[in-house]
């Protein structure tokens, strides 16, 4: 099936949006920089990083692969997680084609 022009931009939309909800809360962007620091890092060393239940840590975590800003990885008995660099690159790229959608008719 094909989708028509209106269902592309409303896919587009709900994949950017589910970007910038993912960005939208601090452990997450704690999380995100301490993932950028280091090559990959289990769940454990990201807990040992910052102040949070390993529950609440692995929830983050787990927004963040579902928004394609971390790559998971299964290593034996513990998960690798590390940043997606091109995918968080392009939450920028993103953000400036919104602002400019929304200025342009100034």
């Amino acid at each position: 099936m094909i989708e028509s022009p209106s269902e592309n931009r409303a896919c587009d939309s709900r994949a950017i949006a589910a970007r910038f909800a993912a960005l939208a809360h601090p452990a997450r962007i704690e999380i995100l920089k301490h993932l950028a620091a280091s090559r990959c890092c289990s769940c454990r060393e990201v807990v040992d990083h910052l102040d949070l239940a390993q529950s609440t840590v692995s929830q983050h975590l787990k927004i963040l692969v579902e928004a394609g800003l971390v790559r998971f990885e299964a290593d034996r008995q513990r998960s690798r997680y590390a940043v997606d660099h091109a995918a968080l690159a392009g939450v920028s790229g993103l953000l400036d084609q919104l602002v400019n959608s929304c200025c342009s008719s100034r």
